[in-house]
């Protein structure tokens, strides 16, 4: 199953998503059932390394960062190959929902019901890892039922 976290730049919420997913998966040994990756709906960051309040973040709770990760904007063959694309936001799920093919959008959702708020705004890396974590852990839970 691939799935793809998506925020506005792809610097702070999305990749914090996918170091988590990946460490919970690696944490119950499915990391070999999955894809996990991240992408943002803007262009505005790109090629643009992870924040580093969000490394910072991660390295509190040893979750292991691909320090060679890059901001990239979701394209048109994302939608194709995702099982499931998670957005962080409501602006984030209107935007995917407006860049996705038609027949695609069954594959766009929120990562909580509520809006993950966005650290490089709040600067609290902290309240946005603890929303991530609970997402990532809830999606993981739904998938095992399934």
């Amino acid at each position: 199953m691939k799935i793809i976290f998506v925020c506005l730049g792809n610097i702070c919420r999305s990749p914090m998503a996918e170091f988590v997913m990946k460490d919970l998966l690696v944490r119950q040994k499915k990391s070999d059932q999955f894809i996990i990756e991240s992408r943002a709906t803007s262009n505005w960051e790109h090629g643009n390394p992870v924040h580093q309040g969000t490394l910072k973040i991660l390295r509190k709770y040893n979750i292991t960062v691909d320090e060679t990760k890059r901001s990239q904007q979701i394209t048109v063959d994302d939608f194709v190959k995702a099982d499931k694309i998670i957005a962080m936001d409501s602006s984030n799920l209107t935007d995917l929902s407006n860049l996705a093919p038609e027949n695609m959008q069954q594959k766009i959702t929120m990562l909580l019901e509520q809006s993950v708020p966005d650290p490089w705004y709040t600067n609290d890396f902290e309240q946005t890892y603890q929303l991530v974590k609970a997402g990532c852990e809830r999606l993981l839970s739904e998938i095992s039922e399934q």
